[in-house]
């Protein structure tokens, strides 16, 4: 009988533990932050052609995601965006800041600034 008890005693203990790891995975889980660009293109085929899959390429080295990118951006209220917009989605500020710091990145963006203006800034994302 009381082996009977010690088992059913080790067995809540377990899903207990369990239960405490779980709810501390999730007490841990950041949520991701969003880099958003606008860009105000001077020469398209260039920029696509010389510019953008050097970008592209450090995004992904770095971890970022590109959610989207392009010229259809639909206003809903206010002025859309003078061309392009992008989005990715990142871990991190701080893995943003590593990739925008990254040489990779600055020789690529001196390609950038040749032939486009760029605006950009990063938001948090909610927790989920």
């Amino acid at each position: 009988m009381k082996q009977q008890y010690a088992m059913a005693v080790a067995l809540l203990a377990g899903v207990g533990i369990g239960a405490a790891a779980v709810q501390g995975l999730h007490a841990q889980a950041k949520p991701p932050v969003y880099y958003v660009a606008e860009i105000d293109v001077t020469n398209l085929d260039a920029y696509v052609k010389e510019y953008a899959p050097k970008a592209q390429a450090t995004i992904k080295a770095h971890g970022g995601r590109l959610l989207a990118a392009g010229q259809n951006v639909t206003a809903v209220e206010g002025a859309p965006p003078k061309q392009r917009v992008a989005i990715q989605q990142w871990d991190s500020l701080e893995k943003i800041k590593a990739w925008r710091d990254s040489a990779e990145y600055k020789e690529a963006r001196k390609i950038g600034d040749k032939y486009a203006k760029f605006r950009s800034y990063a938001i948090e994302g909610l927790p989920q």
